[in-house]
């Protein structure tokens, strides 16, 4: 026994209507193939195939005060000459139908074709190629057709081709237009006017056009080969003048002020010296590299932003610095109360903030220069051992050459007596004359 049963209580922890009731199992729908993971996250997967609509919508009712009828009423459209009259189903509200013109007859273009006189014909229109009733026929046409010269051209008596009908009609509108004008530039923004019609292009056009129309896959395969290799070689030659220009007027400027600026502490120091600056120095044939690689780049993107390319510039000019340079340069700059990036990035302000940065730059390593020059200077002072006159590049050479030669002066100190002197060495013996030859004689 336990305690629920000596109080009476059920066993279940629970009764059995607070039991949770178990979900279905959700269904999780799969990613179509083709659609990218952003793309169905923010579709909230496949969309369904018929429009919702929402329930409020169908439940909504006309106001009580509106009494909606439909009525088949008649209409006439101002599109028409010959006041026509139809029926369609119009919406009445409270009895009263619409008024007004039909709903479609604004979309009734028309033409307006020049018409001309018999004077005007004979003054300004007159041609060897076209007769008075050709060219009657065909603006009679143009006004039917509204300018479809397919159709005019499948329906002129004459064998006409659609080129020489636009060239006649053109030619006729534009010489009316200039003649009824009281000076020619009134009319030179007018469209006929402005870009005559030219038949030796359109025709060329749709020779070039049938041409194209007309080619085999393989020549297609070929032409885009011969298009991607003349796409090549212009954007090469494209770069090529681009970093030809800018080597020119902007990076050989630069160069020379930057040689300048390098060699104003080498006039003081000797030519010997001048390998043993410190690491940090920038040559100028390296800030000259890295300025003609970045113009090179920002020249290629055409389209940038003035602090993307101040930002490039910054970056390429303090390439060559350590990181703690850049952070004195930084100093620097908070010191002399000149904010890191220009609030108004204007081409001047921009060029003059990244001169000051390569000024800072210089300094600082000049003061690099002074510092290691200085402790050279100190070291040269406070050496005991050397002299001002005393080469550095004096090497030691040993008295005997030959291989173990200080271990036969060990083994002759260890066979002297301690008090034992020295007994001087038997001269050399003499040398053996030398015969002579008969070259000698």
């Amino acid at each position: 026994m336990d305690a629920k049963d000596i109080l009476g209580l059920p066993k279940t922890a629970h009764p059995l209507s607070q039991e949770k009731k178990s979900r279905p199992p959700k269904e999780s729908q799969r990613k179509p193939d083709g659609i990218s993971r952003e793309v169905y996250a923010l579709i909230g997967g496949v969309p369904p195939l018929m429009p919702a609509v929402e329930t409020s919508q169908l439940k909504k009712r006309p106001p009580t005060d509106e009494k909606i009828t439909w009525q088949w009423l008649p209409f006439t459209s101002s599109a028409r000459k010959d006041n026509l009259q139809l029926y369609h189903w119009v919406r009445v509200v409270n009895g009263v139908p619409p008024t007004g013109d039909y709903s479609f007859a604004k979309y009734n273009k028309s033409v307006d074709v020049v018409k001309y006189t018999d004077e005007e014909y004979e003054k300004y229109l007159t041609d060897p190629m076209w007769t008075r009733e050709e060219t009657d026929q065909l603006f009679d046409m143009c006004q039917r057709f509204d300018l479809r010269f397919i159709v005019i051209a499948d329906r002129f008596p004459s064998s006409r081709t659609v080129e020489e009908l636009k060239d006649r009609y053109y030619s006729v509108s534009r010489a009316i237009l200039i003649a009824r004008a009281a000076s020619p530039a009134d009319v030179s923004g007018h469209p006929i006017v402005k870009e005559p019609y030219k038949v030796a292009q359109e025709r060329e056009r749709k020779r070039a056009l049938s041409m194209v129309l007309s080619q085999t896959k393989h020549q297609e395969r070929k032409d885009a080969e011969v298009l991607a290799e003349a796409k090549r070689i212009a954007e090469a030659r494209m770069v090529a003048r681009s970093a030809k220009e800018l080597e020119l007027p902007v990076t050989l400027n630069d160069g020379l002020e930057n040689n300048e600026r390098a060699l104003v502490p080498g006039e003081t120091v000797s030519p010997s010296s001048n390998s043993q600056f410190p690491s940090g120095t920038v040559a100028p044939s390296t800030l000259m590299a890295d300025n003609a690689s970045t113009l090179g780049s920002l020249k290629m993107l055409r389209v940038y932003l003035r602090t993307y390319a101040l930002d490039q510039m910054i970056q390429a000019a303090s390439s060559s610095a350590g990181l703690r340079t850049i952070k004195r340069v930084e100093q620097s700059l908070q010191e002399l109360g000149v904010n890191l990036k220009p609030r108004v990035p204007t081409k001047a302000v921009c060029s003059h903030h990244l001169e000051l940065r390569k000024e800072i730059l210089t300094l600082l390593n000049l003061q690099k220069q002074l510092q290691y020059k200085e402790a050279e200077g100190s070291s040269y002072r406070d050496s005991p051992y050397e002299t001002p006159g005393t080469p550095k590049d004096r090497t030691f050479v040993p008295d005997s050459m030959s291989f173990g030669g200080e271990r036969v002066v060990k083994r002759d100190q260890k066979r002297k007596a301690p008090g034992r002197a020295e007994a001087p060495s038997s001269p050399a013996q003499s040398k053996r004359p030398r015969k002579l030859k008969a070259s000698d004689l």
